[in-house]
């Protein structure tokens, strides 16, 4: 295994068709992928990014899944599964280098793209598939960087390329012309699926489900993802729950009363005092007053089932009320309770 410094997947391939070696190039980072290479041509490529050929024919429902995994169980050990299926009927040659070309300049595009991404050649590695096609790596190189510059053309925003694709909630204009791809993307977006989700789903090429996916950011159909400069593909930020802790810019007590402590407690932030150094601690506060906050009252010991009430709580003329009851709460739940009879 040879670990290549190049800063550019790129420069690699050139460097690796120049001396006509047959191997892969096995590119890390988000989403990454490998390209494969005979004797200096490229012969296929793949990434997490884009389906496979095997995905394009089975989802766009040109081949059978059965078929497919069976010509995968028998040609994969040799690198003959394309072969195999021109052979048993299922495809034409013509059909299989068209679906070939497209899912290797797709997957191309995702594996060079990248000038810093970490990169490293596997000598004498071949592709199951085998060598259907023998493309120019120059062809290749020339076609990512025409398809970079494209996409920056139509809207200048890479994380359209990675987030989950959200609709927008109504069009910001009277009239909307779509494609028939767009139309397709918009009806399965959930807000939870990935251009790559959206892709492998419809049996799309990758590099042309991003493609329209920007064409809707430009036309403000999906919402844009906030670029952050501390973010990166593979973080995630959870939302803060509310109340729960104190806020990141809250105002710095005043150091020159040493007794005022904020306290968080619920959404808002109240101020409680200590005792002083040496000094009583405060008296309890009466019964029915601020007794969800620090003073709280104490708790009843545990009683059998169907023991009366002590005679001090059962005389008690006015019970301590609980302040946190949500009336509105309590209607929606006795309206989903009528519900369910």
């Amino acid at each position: 295994m040879a670990t290549s410094k190049t800063p550019a997947p790129g420069n690699l391939l050139t460097q690796v068709a120049g001396e006509r070696q047959t191997g892969a190039l096995m590119v890390g980072g988000h989403p990454g992928g490998a390209v494969y290479v005979f004797e200096g041509r490229v012969i296929y490529a793949e990434s997490p990014a884009s389906p496979g050929a095997g995905a394009m024919l089975t989802s766009s429902g040109r081949l059978a899944g059965r078929t497919w995994q069976n010509a995968l169980d028998l040609g994969t050990s040799t690198a003959r599964v394309g072969r195999l299926l021109v052979e048993q009927g299922h495809l034409t040659q013509g059909e299989l280098e068209l679906c070939v070309l497209g899912a290797t300049y797709d997957a191309a595009y995702f594996a060079l793209s990248s000038a810093t991404a970490p990169v490293e050649f596997l000598p004498g590695a071949t592709h199951w598939l085998g060598a259907v096609v023998h493309i120019d790596a120059a062809a290749v190189n020339r076609e990512v960087r025409r398809r970079v510059r494209l996409l920056d053309e139509i809207f200048g925003n890479p994380r359209v390329d990675i987030a989950a694709v959200v609709p927008v909630t109504r069009a910001p204009r009277e009239r909307v012309v779509l494609s028939s791809l767009q139309w397709e993307l918009l009806v399965h977006a959930d807000g939870q699926r990935t251009p790559a989700d959206l892709a492998l789903l419809l049996g799309r090429a990758g590099f042309a489900t991003i493609q329209e996916l920007r064409r809707l950011a430009a036309l403000g159909l999906i919402e844009v993802p906030e670029v952050r400069a501390n973010d990166s593909p593979e973080f995630v930020r959870l939302p803060q729950p509310r109340g729960a802790a104190a806020p990141v810019t809250r105002p710095a007590p005043d150091r020159g009363d040493a007794s005022v402590v904020p306290v968080i407690n619920g959404p808002e932030t109240t101020t409680a005092r200590t005792s002083p150094p040496n000094g009583d601690p405060p008296p309890a506060p009466p019964a029915g007053e601020n007794n969800t906050g620090a003073f709280r009252p104490p708790r009843l010991a545990r009683r059998k089932p169907g023991a009366k009430l002590p005679k001090e709580l059962a005389s008690a003329e006015n019970p301590p009320v609980h302040q946190g009851t949500d009336e509105v709460l309590l209607k929606r739940i006795r309206t989903a309770l009528r519900a369910l009879r």
